[in-house]
């Protein structure tokens, strides 16, 4: 039998045991690093698989009681999230180290560097120790918005890694509280359940993994994102725009909302041309002032193209990386150009899918903006799990059908268990013990289901 309470019990249970096994298995600052074969590393990394799959058995049984006549009210799921969220704000970091390199270019960009120009080497000291060896000479990849968010945090923690971790964990929290905040209402006006939208947006577990737990600047995106969007449905479209453009000065991708700003106006009966210039007009002012407050320059138009990891799993990197290897087997000069080549393929396919997306979809910009942002996370040169997220936020306010959910949520479950607790390549030996740990999970959920199926004269013998 499937109840609130007993999902509440599971997921709690799930990210208390995470959040303990990220102790010795996480991403840990440089000091606290323990071997991967030390014996406390390894139960870290059990505990952590087995509390990954322990969350997600708790979110599908959650899935299911919405679909039934005790349906959790919106209220309800907020309280939940909150209830599962809570065990990770003070685990470290985990999945990732990115929130090294935000402590580290908030630290430069409070000194008065080029953070664009220069990777956290620059800045030197105990923060660039942190940052993955492979970005510590990339310039930041992200806006001014998050960069100045980033530089007052640094002020306030004066390079105090501890306090830093725990303000970058709750400038993420905001953008999660934002992005349920909005759900809701995005759902209501796309015709969709508000409760299943907060459980596949919301309550999902790559939020609870990779935005809370390893505080990815990707929750103020989205959080912004889903804000301007609820503005621009009302009669604040300058509003709309206003937040949407900030949550493109976080990441680039969100850039795209300004297309659903436009024809959300228009379908309020404003004529096209004037909403695409009152959305360009207030786009622009409010790039202008928030990159002159940051105080960073325009350096964040060249961080752009900032280079991706050579061995990035996107689909075109890759097809870059067969084709490269191919081409040099046969000889050919050729072969260094086979992953830029791929590169520029997948931004030209994805432009021709998100001008089709929109085509077809121009009624319902909520749902064509979430399939637009997955397109771009799917066929772009980069890819991490938490990426999913860009489009998947807006699929689940917007789905038409209970099917779409139920695809976006199997995939959900699969990238859930993509990322090591560290945020570094797997070995054997760490593939096992992940393994170990979530089939131990599976076995005791099994178990739990068999005893609560047993007669209780059974139970009772």
């Amino acid at each position: 039998m499937v109840d609130l309470r007993r999902c509440q019990i599971l997921g709690l249970a799930g990210t208390t045991v995470l959040a303990a096994g990220g102790e010795t298995a996480g991403a840990l600052p440089v000091r606290d690093l323990l071997s991967p074969a030390s014996v406390h590393a390894a139960v870290g990394l059990i505990g952590v698989y087995f509390g990954v799959v322990l969350l997600i058995a708790a979110w599908a049984l959650l899935g299911r009681l919405i679909r039934t006549p005790e349906s959790p009210t919106p209220r309800e799921l907020l309280l939940v999230l909150a209830l599962w969220a809570a065990p990770l704000l003070l685990a470290p970091p985990l999945f990732s180290r990115d929130v090294y390199s935000y402590l580290a270019q908030g630290a430069m960009v409070d000194a008065h560097m080029d953070v664009y120009a220069h990777g956290p080497a620059q800045l030197g000291g105990p923060l660039a120790d942190e940052v993955a060896p492979i970005w510590r000479h990339t310039g930041a990849p992200y806006g001014p918005v998050f960069l100045a968010v980033a530089s007052a945090l640094a002020g306030l923690t004066r390079g105090e890694l501890p306090a830093g971790l725990f303000g970058m964990r709750l400038v993420a929290l905001s953008g999660v509280a934002l992005m349920a905040a909005a759900l809701p209402r995005l759902a209501r006006h796309s015709g969709a359940d508000p409760a299943a939208a907060l459980w596949l947006g919301a309550l999902n577990p790559l939020v609870l993994l990779h935005l809370v737990a390893g505080a990815h600047n990707d929750a103020i995106m989205l959080g912004l994102l889903g804000a301007g969007l609820v503005a621009a449905l009302g009669r604040w479209p300058v509003v709309g725009a206003v937040l949407v453009t900030l949550a493109a000065l976080v990441k680039a991708p969100a850039v795209l909302g300004l297309v659903a700003v436009v024809v959300l106006q228009t379908r309020a009966g404003r004529r096209p041309a004037k909403a695409v210039l009152t959305t360009a007009l207030a786009a622009a002012a409010t790039t202008v002032v928030a990159t002159a407050a940051a105080g960073t320059g325009y350096g964040w138009i060249r961080a752009l193209s900032t280079p991706v990891s050579p061995q990035n799993w996107a689909l075109t990197s890759l097809l870059g990386r067969a084709t490269g290897a191919l081409l040099e087997h046969l000889g050919s000069d050729l072969a260094p150009l086979a992953v830029p080549a791929w590169h520029a393929l997948g931004i030209a396919l994805t432009a021709g899918l998100v001008a089709a997306i929109w085509w077809r979809l121009r009624p319902r910009p909520v749902y064509a903006l979430g399939l637009s942002l997955a397109t771009v996370a799917a066929l772009g040169p980069a890819i991490r799990p938490w990426y999913a997220l860009w489009g998947l936020f807006l699929i689940a306010a917007a789905a038409p059908t209970a099917s779409v959910r139920h695809r976006v949520a199997a995939v959900t479950g699969v990238l859930a268990l993509a990322t090591l607790p560290s945020g570094g390549p797997a070995d054997a030996g760490q593939l096992v013990l992940a393994v170990s740990g979530g089939v131990l999970a599976v076995v005791v959920l099994w178990q739990a289901h068999q005893t609560d199926r047993a007669p209780a004269w059974g139970r009772t013998a």
